[in-house]
């Protein structure tokens, strides 16, 4: 069995054995101090020390975020604003063992998550040779608010991203404590989906994080700057003008005339489960981001994707990215019915969806304007059905050129490798459901723990969850998915007009044909730049 005592810089901790007990896991670590009173809406301050060896055998509670949120995580956590911890899962037999440490950020639209979500359980990772980090960083509100009065007193000028500056935290963290666990400070990348994705990027452009980690793993969403979707997905941002008058509504919304009076609040006061969208983003059609979500703010990050890879500011990273078959606006065969027939609610973040010839129709008029005639013809329907699957394959089509473009965007100035994918599988196995390969399915392949077990997979799904969390264990070791038995992924080539299929087949796929990549880039030509 694993150590199970590990020093920390706030004192000693012990973990406790995993189901395969050469794997420990530690849980709730604090690795900053609580984020109340008056340092709700700072920066996070370092962890308070503790008297003896603090027993890290539960995760630590969830941050603020609306009942429901809490409820889709699945985890029989608590609740508490006082919710900056971290877990390491770890099968290293002594501390002078330097393990390849994957860090994990969890999505959820910047409103929910947990790092103790069973999803991301890093035994299976762990027992591959890895060092697996999760932690919770501020929601909603209470990571993304930003008023004028916040800024004037911040040392930057700065508000609205203190959930990015908690991620950066527990990255410092994990630089000055993960060999105490078996962990190569030398040897970290982060990871995350959806908004866990979008603050990979945002911290893959912030001058905070640079050298606190050395690749990056963005699964869902890699965008081009000029491609609209971006804008109301989880790699949207604010600028600060925006971010502030937002802010002073929410202040006025709660009774609050000052930053004091909001910060004397209880915490559940400032979670009513209101989901805001911002409509103030033109996305081309009814989508919106979320209206609590990152600053460009000059400092946590200075600029804006377009502007960031235009001049090479990015961090010098190994990055791997990519999209997701049935996310986006696509959506499988199965699915359609229900959703011609469904009440759909807006939600933020979310992609419009076309499944009948009306809304394809009115889509394109809306969204391409002069080259809807020509966006027609690409992708004809004279039927609801055909309609349904023209709306989807022109979202995969833009999703992987999106993800080509920038990748094309990125490695302008970039010297180290980059690797770009398209996730294709969808399972066959009993219960999974008709959702396809849709947004986030291919967390469960990378980790191994789905919904129910692996027992309910079929063989084909136990071959491709070893192949993908293998791209993913030897792209944290070294770099290189590629290793010994897996299909080769080859670095991305900025020429090679295709991207990686991973999941349902394993090897280069072109982006789209030539008449409609054609199409695809005079549009996003017309478009402002992000």
């Amino acid at each position: 069995m694993t150590r199970a005592i590990a020093d920390t810089e706030a004192g000693p901790v012990e973990g406790i054995p995993c189901r395969d007990r050469s794997v420990t896991v530690f849980r709730g670590i604090p690795y900053a101090a609580p984020p109340v009173g008056d340092l709700r809406w700072r920066p996070p301050q370092p962890p308070q020390r503790w008297d003896g060896v603090r027993r890290a055998d539960r995760f630590g509670p969830m941050c603020p975020q609306a009942p429901d949120g809490a409820a889709a995580t699945g985890v029989d956590v608590p609740m508490s604003e006082d919710c900056l911890s971290l877990n390491i899962w770890t099968g290293t037999d002594s501390p002078r063992e330097r393990r390849p440490v994957l860090v994990w950020i969890y999505g959820g639209g910047f409103r929910e998550g947990t790092g103790a979500q069973p999803r991301y359980d890093g035994e299976n990772l762990a027992r591959r040779g890895l060092l697996v980090v999760t932690f919770n960083y501020r929601l909603g509100a209470f990571g993304f608010l930003a008023t004028p009065e916040l800024s004037a007193e911040s040392e930057h000028g700065s508000s609205g991203n203190y959930g990015v500056l908690d991620c950066v935290a527990a990255l410092r963290w994990v630089r000055d404590n993960i060999a105490h666990f078996g962990g190569d400070p030398d040897r970290v990348t982060i990871a995350g989906q959806s908004a866990g994705a979008g603050l990979v990027n945002f911290l893959a452009m912030s001058p905070l994080a640079k050298g606190l980690f050395h690749r990056a793993i963005a699964q869902s969403h890699a965008r081009y700057a000029r491609d609209p979707e971006l804008r109301y997905l989880s790699t949207s941002y604010r600028l600060p003008a925006h971010a502030e008058s937002a802010g002073s509504q929410y202040m006025r919304v709660h009774g609050a005339r000052s930053v004091r009076e909001l910060r004397a609040l209880d915490w559940h006061k400032l979670i009513d489960g209101h989901d805001p969208i911002d409509t103030s983003v033109e996305t081309g059609g009814p989508a919106g981001p979320p209206m609590l979500r990152p600053v460009v703010d000059g400092w946590a990050i200075p600029a804006g994707y377009d502007d960031t890879y235009s001049q090479g500011l990015q961090n010098d990273i190994d990055y791997l990215a990519g999209n997701n078959l049935d996310e986006g606006g696509a959506v499988p065969p199965e699915l359609v019915s229900a959703l011609r027939t469904g009440r759909r609610t807006t939600r933020p973040g979310s992609p419009p969806v076309q499944v009948t010839l009306e809304q394809h129709r009115a889509a394109a008029r809306r969204k391409f304007g002069p080259l809807a005639d020509e966006f027609l013809r690409l992708y004809p329907a004279t039927t609801d059905d055909e309609a349904a699957e023209a709306g989807s394959r022109a979202a995969r089509d833009n999703s992987r050129l999106s993800t080509y473009l920038w990748g094309k965007d990125w490695s302008r100035h970039g010297t180290r490798s980059l690797h770009t994918y398209f996730w294709t599988h969808r399972s066959k196995a009993e219960g999974a459901g008709p959702r396809g390969a849709c947004h986030g399915s291919e967390i469960d392949y990378v980790f191994g723990n789905p919904t129910g077990g692996t027992r309910a997979w079929t063989e084909e799904d136990h071959e491709i969850a070893r192949t993908v969390s293998g791209y993913w264990a030897n792209f944290v070791a070294t770099g290189d998915p590629n290793g010994s038995g897996l299909p080769h992924w080859p670095a991305f080539a900025p020429d090679a007009g295709s991207v990686m299929e991973i999941g349902e087949h394993f090897g280069r796929i072109n982006v789209a044909d030539p008449e409609r990549t054609s199409f695809w880039i005079r549009f996003f030509d017309t478009q402002q730049a992000w």
